[in-house]
């Protein structure tokens, strides 16, 4: 839902970044999102349908300029990948966008009914607001 919201939110900025959403477990490479997820999101007006897993790479450093976690597993797992100090600064928790420096993590709504994934993307549309400001902030001339 997150890479969804943020490309919604960039192109009506008219914003022309990449995102991109990954994870770490290898069984989900491949597959489409949660069909909760889907819902919720295109009760929003965001199709994430086509989206399909895959796995965070180191090359990931490479390709973007801001790496942002779900919670404290995925920060340690992409820590322990960080190859300097320069892409270690590129990595946040996507919720320090709204409350900074908490380290807050994004509720999981796997285990839960369809009602956990709108809190899900009431946190994350807040978060990217957020997010799609400051970035929109960059391409602003003085």
């Amino acid at each position: 839902m997150a890479e969804g919201i943020l490309k919604e939110k960039l192109k009506q900025l008219a914003i022309p970044a990449e995102v991109d959403s990954c994870g770490f477990e290898s069984f989900h490479v491949g597959e489409h999102p949660d069909a909760r997820a889907v819902e919720i999101s295109r009760r929003h007006g965001i199709d994430i349908s086509g989206h399909t897993a895959r796995l965070f790479s180191t090359r990931d450093f490479q390709n973007f300029d801001l790496i942002l976690v779900m919670d404290t597993t995925h920060y340690y797992k992409i820590m322990k990948l960080v190859p300097d100090e320069k892409n270690k600064a590129k990595v946040d928790f996507v919720m320090n966008a709204v409350f900074p420096g908490s380290n807050k993590a994004v509720p999981d709504p796997w285990y839960d009914d369809i009602s956990a994934f709108e809190e899900v993307f009431s946190l994350l549309d807040s978060a990217t607001d957020r997010i799609a400001g400051k970035i929109a902030s960059q391409f602003q001339t003085p």
